[in-house]
């Protein structure tokens, strides 16, 4: 989908505010041979599944330019990585760069992310720059480890096609400070309705999209006004008497209202308009009201985010759970 001419500018076209790497440090780089096939199997996300007879393509690359010209439509990508050299004390995060023009992104036949939109209802993300958080426990820390990633490419340029290739982890932050991980895949509904707050809502029926990530990116260029988040989870820690919780949602463009099992815990909201308003660079930290998180049952975050103009979204983390004592690592963020 992306000219010769795109190309040539496609290090140029990242949002306005973010950094990609400003806060990732690199701990494996990918970047190299991955296995290739073209077509489309649920299958091949298995980390069992033999692809010995697979090409081998580089990463990152057009596919066009690695034998495969003229191709449009499905493909998939393989590549085993070992987990013994990974700290389990840290937050990894997957790099893919640009792909052109959706994905879906599995480790170990998990999956971790995905952006934009396969047929039939077909969106392109080819401009989303692919940072996928890894929950810990989709990592293999003893062993191999597999990297399953499906691509769509509509027309022209196709594949994994730019970027620094890789395993990350946060320069300022590791996973024994955040409680609890919200980074990833989150539900998206681009409407606002009154009711959107109730944890009781049956959201299935919502786009899916990853956070933080500004919605621009994944096929929402044109929205400016109001749309909601919710994400559902089970606590991965256990609540201690006397603890304060702090629920941190990173920085959010424009303003938010934030609901937590249907109570509302906080907002940013400054007055300002477009090009006056600062509230898009405050991190948001919520105090969590004693006993609201549930300890053995779904809890759930629904956000009311108010875009005023250009980009818009949850967009920049970190998005997690801490304690008190830890958020002098946000607020040096």
């Amino acid at each position: 989908m992306i000219s010769g001419s795109e190309m040539q500018g496609y290090a140029h076209i990242q949002p306005q505010h973010q950094v990609y790497h400003q806060d990732l440090t690199l701990a494996k780089d990918l970047k190299g041979a991955w296995k290739f096939n073209i077509g489309d199997n649920i299958e091949w996300k298995n980390p069992y599944y033999n692809d010995t007879k697979w090409e081998k393509v580089a990463v990152p690359a057009d596919w066009e330019n690695e034998g495969f010209n003229g191709y449009d439509g499905f493909a998939w990508y393989r590549i085993h990585f070992d987990g013994i050299t990974l700290n389990q004390s840290e937050l990894y995060f997957l790099v893919l760069g640009f792909i052109d023009d959706v994905d879906e992104t599995y480790i170990n036949g998990k999956l971790i992310g995905k952006s934009g939109s396969f047929p039939p209802r077909n969106r392109t993300a080819y401009n989303s720059h692919r940072s996928y958080s890894i929950p810990s426990e989709a990592i293999n820390f003893k062993g191999d480890n597999v990297i399953a990633v499906r691509v769509f490419d509509e027309m022209g340029s196709g594949g994994i096609v730019a970027g620094e290739i890789g395993l990350y982890t946060l320069k300022k932050l590791n996973s024994s400070q955040m409680l609890q991980n919200l980074y990833g895949v989150w539900k998206f509904n681009k409407f606002n309705k009154s009711g959107f707050e109730n944890p009781e809502l049956d959201d299935s029926g919502w786009e899916d999209i990853l956070a933080p990530a500004y919605w621009d990116n994944h096929g929402y260029k044109t929205l400016d006004g109001t749309a909601w988040y919710r994400k559902h989870f089970t606590l991965s820690f256990k609540q201690k008497p006397g603890k304060k919780y702090y629920l941190v949602l990173g920085k959010i463009d424009d303003f938010d209202i934030t609901y937590l099992n249907g109570k509302k815990v906080g907002e940013t909201y400054d007055g300002g308009g477009l090009g006056n308003s600062e509230s898009f660079m405050q991190t948001r930290i919520y105090r969590i009201p004693e006993g609201l998180l549930k300890e053995n049952s779904e809890n759930v975050i629904a956000v009311k985010v108010i875009d005023i103009g250009l980009d818009g979204g949850i967009y920049e983390g970190p998005l997690g759970i801490f304690e008190e004592a830890d958020l002098v690592h946000i607020r040096e963020w």
